[in-house]
């Protein structure tokens, strides 16, 4: 049987192609690593003066809300990274902020144990919703617009209709504190996580509780969907991130690195990043099949308190308790370009393996000119970037 060359050990004459083979960022088994680039901040924005606790992108991408404890709201240009305007209302520290689908509204939760809207063009407040009797710490829109979620202190969920300001249900399930709210992306169903240590599952129809998920071990602060609906991340005093399966409610993974607690978890818009904003001060993207650690984003001084993707998924924005928001540039995960010859036979990565395994170093580097990147081999802009699709493995050398 003729020997494969890709398990024949390395001579001396070989020495120069495999070393080749290191530096240039190739897989010992199955062919090229490329390049990596990791997530820079492209502006950070100062203005408010006090610890800035939530960030939401516009539908559009264009602009990017931001609350604050010093009680406003502020909408800045996401490409200029220009503040826009600003938004005084309420006469407390505001909580939360979110988009309406359409982006022409904007809801925040407050201190003042009010939700106001307002109108994103004017910056008119529209309405105040009253009813929590306590501090509204997460508001959120359906994706149809239509219905508000928002959670409170007073450890109920009220469900609002846009259109009138009225409120139709209050959900009663949790025994304390109910810290975040999400609606599932075809919006029938809505998660909440409380300080009671619970994540639930409520039919936004019936106002009916569907499920509970297995009790965590300590205080659940940020729940999120991913954009297919079918998992959902939730994170808090546990210093790491779970995974898990709405349909079932099985644990699927638990993502482990920060030091501190997590204070806010986003998916990217395709579903294969998450990030997760902690008290470390740092800000972690984590490849959702393999739960690996992609990236550490640092720059901020304090705590983290609140990370969100833009709808295109090329900015990610961090609010932390330093006072200022960071827009990151997110480089998106893409296929290689091909050769003009097009993609190699496999007779032709045996011919290549068997010159890079022979002992004439200038015929391997000559080779190795002219290794192309191929369908199978995917630009991961995020370390560990040193991986191969057809094994799944991840080295632990560093790409050039």
């Amino acid at each position: 049987m003729k020997p494969n060359p890709r398990n024949r050990q390395p001579q001396l004459g070989v020495g120069v192609a495999w070393l080749c083979l290191t530096v240039i960022g190739i897989c010992p088994q199955h062919g090229p690593r490329l390049r990596a680039e990791e997530p820079k901040a492209r502006h950070t924005l100062q203005g408010h003066m006090g610890d800035v606790t939530s960030v939401a992108f516009s539908p559009d991408g264009k602009a990017l809300a931001s609350a604050s404890y010093d009680g406003t709201l502020k909408l800045w240009d996401v490409t200029t990274g220009k503040e826009w305007s600003t938004l005084k209302g309420h006469t407390a520290a505001v909580r939360s902020v979110a988009f309406s689908p359409d982006g022409k509204l904007l809801a925040s939760g407050s201190e003042d144990k009010t939700i106001k809207l307002w109108d994103v063009t004017t910056g008119k407040e529209r309405a105040t919703l009253k009813g929590h009797s306590h501090y509204v710490n997460s508001v959120t829109y359906s994706p149809d617009g239509k219905i508000l979620a928002s959670g409170s202190e007073d450890k109920t969920i009220k469900l609002w209709a846009v259109a009138t300001g009225k409120e139709q249900t209050t959900l009663q399930e949790h025994t304390q504190a109910v810290l975040s709210v999400a609606f599932s992306p075809e919006g029938k169903t809505l998660a909440s996580a409380s300080r009671d240590k619970t994540v639930k599952l409520s039919d936004v129809t019936t106002g009916k509780k569907r499920a509970t998920l297995k009790e965590q071990p300590r205080e659940v602060w940020s729940v999120a969907f991913g954009p297919d609906g079918k998992t959902l991340a939730l994170a808090g005093f546990e210093k790491s991130v779970k995974l898990w399966d709405v349909a079932t409610g099985q644990d699927q993974a638990t993502l482990q690195g920060h030091s501190h607690f997590i204070d806010s978890v986003a998916f990217s818009p395709d579903g294969k990043t998450l990030a997760s904003a902690s008290r470390d001060k740092t800000v972690k993207l984590w490849d959702v099949i393999t739960g690996k650690e992609r990236a550490t984003l640092k720059g901020h001084k304090r705590f983290l308190l609140s990370v969100a993707f833009s709808p295109e998924g090329k900015t990610l924005a961090s609010a932390s308790e330093d006072q200022t928001v960071k827009l990151w540039d997110m480089p998106a995960t893409k296929k290689a370009e091909t050769t003009r010859s097009g993609i190699w036979a496999p007779k032709d990565l045996d011919g290549l393996w068997t010159t890079l395994a022979g002992e004439d170093a200038a015929e391997s580097a000559s080779r190795l000119a002219q290794l192309p990147a191929t369908r199978e081999y995917y630009v991961l802009e995020y370390p560990p970037a040193c991986y191969c699709p057809r094994c799944r493995n991840n080295f632990s050398w560093r790409c050039s």
